[in-house]
């Protein structure tokens, strides 16, 4: 059970740390002539990020989750902060298919967002990192 936790822990961190940094690499990379040495660096680091850390990490997390609750029953799903918690690492999962949308527009060089579009969105994961954290910690219902 020891185990399950501090890799489910390690892929959670991973996970947030790629989904806090890949739209701060979007913010620059908007501003980046298209089709400049800049612009193709952002596109090698984007897919780098998204698919070698972000979504390996992704996986892993739900993997480590889902292994403490259905094989070590380390919680209840009667416990309505679960439910919470699994609602908002579902939008994390949601934000994070959002990304890789992004990507792929970024990659094909028909994004039309703006930096400022990303600037804002870089603050969803930390909210819902927040919820998600203080729902495991506290679990205030």
């Amino acid at each position: 059970m020891e185990w399950l936790k501090a890799l489910h822990v390690i892929s959670v961190i991973a996970w947030m740390a790629a989904s806090l940094y890949l739209p701060r690499l979007f913010v620059y990379h908007a501003d980046a002539e298209k089709g400049s040495v800049q612009s193709e660096t952002f596109k090698v680091m984007e897919r780098r990020l998204y698919r070698g850390i972000m979504t390996p990490a992704m996986i892993a997390s739900w993997v480590f989750g889902l292994a403490m609750v259905i094989w070590a029953g380390f919680v209840q799903f009667s416990d309505a902060w679960m439910w919470v918690k699994l609602l908002f690492v579902l939008l994390l999962s949601g934000f994070h298919g959002f990304m890789g949308g992004q990507l792929r527009r970024f990659a094909s060089d028909t994004n039309e967002r703006p930096a400022k579009f990303f600037r804002q969105i870089n603050e969803v994961p930390t909210v819902l990192m927040i919820v998600i954290v203080v729902m495991v910690i506290v679990r205030p219902f």
